[in-house]
């Protein structure tokens, strides 16, 4: 039978969405066709009239008992459809005439109508022979038109028999239903002739009679009401937060917790960044909302990307950061404590010597317990492995100080334990063999109550017994899966499966025993083998009450209440505000006073202009936007005109005429031409002109000009204002006049002046003597007029004479970031430069930025899409500053990375930059180098290169070399022959240069140099640095361990403790001081699986006592909540 367990379209595609919003539409499907003669599959199908009046009224139903021994089902369960399983059957009259599919009335399990399927198969036996059998299949929802639901179940399909006494013939299935496969079970389920055979007993009157037990999960993707069958309600998953969900609901349930967090002040905190407010929300709606709870709030105020509510995290460690977190958020507040007191034991750790009257201990406290499952049957052999007694002796005694090493016994013992209890069952453990983690699907038994008081130094006041109140449970495997929690919420037995955003009740069974774990053969039809237990919660039995305590709203703090209710009604607000959007636009207006200090084309620029945004009912006409501009602007209607900024077709951005007799009552949707948003200019009464209204505009006689001056000197433009100008106007009588007067400028000086066009096209005005319109080409309202003295317009003492000049430069002008390639995330600064700059010009304007030499820098590109340094830019690059900038995303500022250098960029440019490490005399720190040798170069010239930064040994040999280094192990030397372009120092492998030992300079015939590596435990647990040491064939061992005893400086007590081994083709053998050397052994061994030859070396095994590296390599990442 074919097990779909993971559907192309699964119910985790609908986590942001409400599970119980609406009843999904149903249509017909299904067809219990295909198959291989032994199991089902999807299709549509075909049934009779007469099938399906057979039908009706002939399915019966019950309730599973609840003293069903296999499939228990606790009595408090609803007997109702949202029941968790049942059993039902339907018997087939006229079998032998059956010829098309039939289906049996529904039963409905978990909300869902479950039917039995029937119909005659078809398929070719072994000898190719047609043999007819009969198929058997269940049908889940197979009338709903949804693409979305699923439902995990598991059920026996049973053939009755006729004879009282005589077991049915059972076939067993688990599937997971969804659309596209509805119904499952077995195209063979039993041959025709052997159901039609009376000696069989399975067929009476020709009448059959088909049975079916069913057990479901709560479905996702249909109308389950979790709050109206459980009285809870769940939480959606983001993508990959299970394993949060789980441990929320946890802790929820936890109620002294819960209500500490309630009362932790949060009054002034940061919505958006405060942990405990967004705890303290989701809780809150967890009690009293009828819908799944969302988690964004929480997980951002965790400070989380969006990336990390799709990485699945270790549940243990999340709980461990989200305790302490609180812990330190609760210090100094009415519930400081709260959190040790509900989870805090304590243990002692001791080392007790056999001989000497020496014991030691250390008190340690502890959140959480992991627990060693592997071998183990239940949580007593672990709580019993836990505390057994360690005997130090021979290699490993114990140092009991003025008492020397000593033969000692180390172990733990608990000292307390807390009312709740975490226990963390450690299902992940590293697998040497495949040098991964791997999860532990063993069998492990844990019971209801727990009885820890055997495991206590000392008895409490009131015994240790505990009641199990969480069972959190993984699916999967160590690359990830799926986490739920079964809660027993009051203490009293009585089970909820919380499965992200669906809970549903649930037996002890279900909730307790079926999550053991265990291999095929020790689980039932209802269990996957990779699904089981990962962490239980234990309660003191003597704490219940006060663990477990009921809180009402009135637990709540008002102060709290008032504020969700408020953050709520702001949400609705704007949610509002969002679905009638489509019915809104938004204005925006832009003031005269915008247009002053603008140094670029048109009147001002759209990213930095100072926007009033309005936002109006696109149904409002024109005359009520303008009613409420004025009523905000504080002017009347009548000192304001609009004119709408359109985009013409050069691409300038000018203000263009309303004809306020005709557009006054228009709606604005029909005026703006629906642009959302709709940009206008709103023109007022000067505020000292004592005017009491806007000068009349005569649309067919008059002209909207704007004037800007010119300053050549200080290659700026200053905004001179706007004019309404009647297209007949001489130039030089009316208009020069005017622009001396704007300008500042003393009347009768000389103007020349300017059509700015568009970008980089501005036009000299010829012949002033005539009318505004001719002098003007296409005069429309809204143009500019550049204007400037003519008497500076070809000073060659000015950089940028004329306004022609200074719009050209700006054309090409560009603002650049320069950030600098060695600072991580480097802000950089930013320069205005002109594209046309060649890479001298840049380079000295960014080194006089710096205060450096130009030749000090180098420069490099930014690589297309992605904020990264690209290819350096050489000092020799004959394009242009624009050429370096290509591939820019759109609207993204353009970067330019440097760096600063130690030798000038010419030099650097016939060079390699090598980077390697330097290992000091007492080899007890390796410096890094940077070293710049010719390209060309061989190890030979590296090695000068590097004599030039490090110090050699007063009386040493004054010789270096260069060795590679990979895993903490030396690979091999490299000869000063060989060239650098063949050296990589891509990948894994490091290099490092050493002075050679004086004793090294010359190898005799038995002699040899061999690598010598540190390792812990285990081969491929290499560390610290490793080294090359010259041994001689014969040599006793114990001598060689004395030198290289000598040559690390390590104190006699601590070399006690170091073993030695020779390691080949990965496995060690470990020298003792009688051995002696065989440089055979130290030879390139080959191997057929090992290319190139495995080549032996010296091991040092001992405790590392650097401090270790974080356990996450860079693939993932640790949990962390930031705020």
């Amino acid at each position: 039978m074919n097990h779909v367990t993971q559907p192309p379209t699964p119910d985790k595609d609908l986590e942001l969405m409400d599970t119980q919003e609406e009843e999904v539409a149903e249509e017909g499907g299904g067809d219990g066709g295909g198959g291989d003669g032994r199991d089902g599959g999807g299709g549509g199908v075909v049934v009779t009239e007469g099938g399906e009046e057979q039908m009706n009224g002939d399915t019966h139903t019950q309730e599973v008992s609840s003293s069903t021994t296999l499939h228990d089902h606790d009595s408090e369960m609803d007997e109702d459809d949202a029941r968790s399983e049942a059993k039902f059957w339907f018997p087939v009259k006229e079998f032998s005439k059956l010829k098309d599919t039939m289906l049996s009335s529904p039963c409905y399990v978990r909300n869902l109508p479950w039917k039995i399927m029937v119909m005659p198969r078809t398929s070719q036996s072994q000898d190719r022979q047609p043999q007819r059998s009969l198929g058997f299949f269940l049908q889940c929802n197979g009338e709903s038109e949804s693409t979305s639901w699923s439902c995990n179940a598991a059920a026996e399909l049973r053939l009755l028999s006729v004879r009282e006494g005589q077991e049915p013939f059972t076939r067993k299935i688990q599937h997971l239903f969804y659309s596209k496969e509805n119904d499952w079970g077995f195209s063979h389920f039993m041959g025709w002739n052997d159901v039609l055979d009376p000696e069989k007993g399975y067929i009476k009157d020709d009448t059959i009679t088909l049975e079916v037990w069913v057990s479901a999960d709560a479905p996702h993707g249909v109308s389950w009401d979790s709050k109206k069958h459980t009285g809870y309600v769940g939480l959606k998953n983001q993508g990959a937060t299970c394993y949060m969900n789980s441990l929320l609901q946890v802790l929820y349930f936890t109620s002294q917790l819960r209500m500490a967090v309630y009362k932790m002040p949060t009054e002034s905190d940061d919505s958006t960044k405060s942990v405990a407010l967004a705890l303290q929300r989701v809780f809150h709606e967890l009690q009293t909302c009828d819908r799944p709870v969302g988690t964004k709030k929480l997980t951002k105020s965790f400070g989380w990307e969006t990336l990390d509510s799709f990485m699945q995290h270790d549940a243990q460690e999340f709980l461990r950061v989200l305790l302490d977190k609180l812990e330190t958020k609760m210090k100094g507040t009415c519930v400081e404590g709260v959190i040790p007191r509900l989870f805090e034991g304590k243990t002692v750790s001791y080392f007790k010597c056999k001989h000497v009257d020496y014991t030691s201990s250390r008190t340690e406290t502890f959140y959480d317990i992991q627990l060693n499952i592997k071998g183990k049957k239940d949580i007593y052999e672990s709580f019993k492995d836990y505390i057994s007694v360690e005997t130090l002796e021979g290699d490993n005694k114990y140092d009991a100080g003025e008492h020397g090493l000593q033969e000692a016994e180390k172990g733990v013992i608990f000292q307390s334990f807390p009312p709740v209890l975490h226990l963390h069952l450690m299902r992940f453990q590293y697998d040497p063999i495949t040098d991964s983690n791997v999860k532990i699907n063993d069998r492990y038994e844990f019971p209801e109550k727990l009885n820890m008081d055997h495991f206590l130094q000392k008895a409490d006041s009131t015994p240790a017994t505990y009641v199990l109140h969480a069972v959190l449970v993984h699916s999967g495997d160590n690359h990830g899966g799926h986490y739920v929690v079964f809660i027993n919420p009051k203490g009293d037995g009585k089970w909820c499966k919380f499965d992200d955003d669906v809970v549903s009740k649930c037996s002890r069974i279900e909730a307790i025993h079926n999550n053991f774990g265990g291999h095929e053969d020790d689980l039932t039809l209802t269990v996957k083998h990779c699904t089981n237990a990962y962490m239980l919660v234990y309660i003191r039995e003597s704490s219940l009450r006060t663990v477990l305590q009921e809180v009402t709203e009135d637990d709540i703090p008002q102060e709290l209440i008032d504020r969700l209710q408020e953050e709520k009604r702001i949400e609705m607000i704007r949610r509002k505000e969002r679905n009638e959007a489509h019915l809104y636009m938004n204005v925006q207006v832009i003031l005269e006073d915008s247009f002053s200090g603008h140094q670029g084309n048109d009147l001002y620029d759209p990213d930095k202009a100072n926007y009033r945004i309005f936002r109006v009912k696109k149904c409002a006409t024109l005359q009520d936007f303008l009613e409420q501009v004025a009523e905000s602007l504080k002017y009347p209607v009548e000192q304001i005109r609009p004119w709408p900024l359109n985009l013409r077709t050069n691409q300038t951005n000018r203000p263009t005429l309303l004809d306020l007799e005709t557009d006054l009552h228009k709606p604005l949707s029909e005026i703006s031409d629906n642009s959302n948003p709709w940009t206008v200019f709103i023109e007022t009464v000067p505020p000292d002109s004592g005017l009491k209204s806007l000068t009349a505009f005569d649309k067919d006689s008059d002209v909207l000009l704007f004037f800007k001056y010119y300053d050549p000197r200080h290659k700026r433009l200053h905004y001179c204002g706007h004019h309404y100008m009647h297209i007949s106007f001489n130039v030089p009588e009316e208009l020069v006049p005017l622009l001396n007067e704007r300008a500042g400028l003393p009347q009768g000086t000389e103007l020349a002046l300017f059509e700015e066009i568009k970008p980089n096209l501005v036009e000299q005005l010829a012949d002033l003597d005539r009318p505004l319109e001719k002098v003007l080409d296409e005069l429309m309202d809204g143009d500019i007029i550049v204007f400037q003295r003519e008497d500076l317009l070809d000073d060659p003492s000015l950089e940028l004479p004329s306004c022609r000049d200074y719009f050209r430069d700006l054309f090409f002008r560009v603002e650049v970031t320069f950030c600098d390639k060695t600072v991580p995330l480097d802000p950089g600064f930013v320069m205005e430069l002109s594209q046309r700059m060649n890479y001298d010009q840049m380079a000295r304007a960014v080194a006089q930025r710096l205060d450096t030499d130009p030749y000090l820098l180098q420069f490099f590109k930014s690589q297309s899409y992605r904020d990264v340094p690209g290819n350096a830019v050489r000092c020799t690059y004959e394009g242009t500053l624009k050429d370096m900038l290509v591939c820019m995303k759109p609207r993204h500022p353009k970067k330019i990375y440097y760096q600063q250098l130690s030798i000038r960029i010419n030099e650097l440019e016939n060079k390699r930059q090598f980077k390697c490490t330097w290992l000091g005399e007492r080899m007890k720190e390796e410096i890094e180098l940077v070293l710049y040798p010719n390209k060309n170069g061989t190890v030979a010239d590296l090695l000068h290169e590097a004599r030039k930064q490090v110090t050699v040994s007063e009386n040493g040999s004054g010789k270096l070399r260069l060795v590679d280094i990979a895993s903490y192990k030396i690979s091999s030397t490299l000869s000063e022959s060989i060239g650098l372009d063949t050296v990589s120092t891509s990948g894994t492998k490091s290099y490092r240069i050493e002075e050679i030992p004086t004793e090294e300079l010359h190898i005799a015939d038995d002699e040899m140099l061999i690598p010598v590596a540190h390792f812990h435990k285990e081969i491929f647990s290499t560390f610290g640095i490793p080294f090359l040491f010259k041994v001689k064939q014969g040599e006793l061992f114990s001598h060689v361990r004395d030198r290289i005893q000598k040559r690390l400086d390590v104190p006699d007590k601590e070399f006690e403790k170091y073993r030695f081994a020779i390691v080949m083709m990965g496995r060690p053998t470990f020298f003792t001081d009688d051995d002696v050397v065989n440089l055979q052994d130290f030879k390139p061994h080959t191997n057929p699986t090992s290319v190139p030859p495995s080549k032996p070396w010296l091991g040092l095994e001992h405790v590392n006592k650097a401090p270790k590296r974080s356990r996450y390599n860079y693939l993932e990442k640790a949990i962390k909540i930031y705020n």
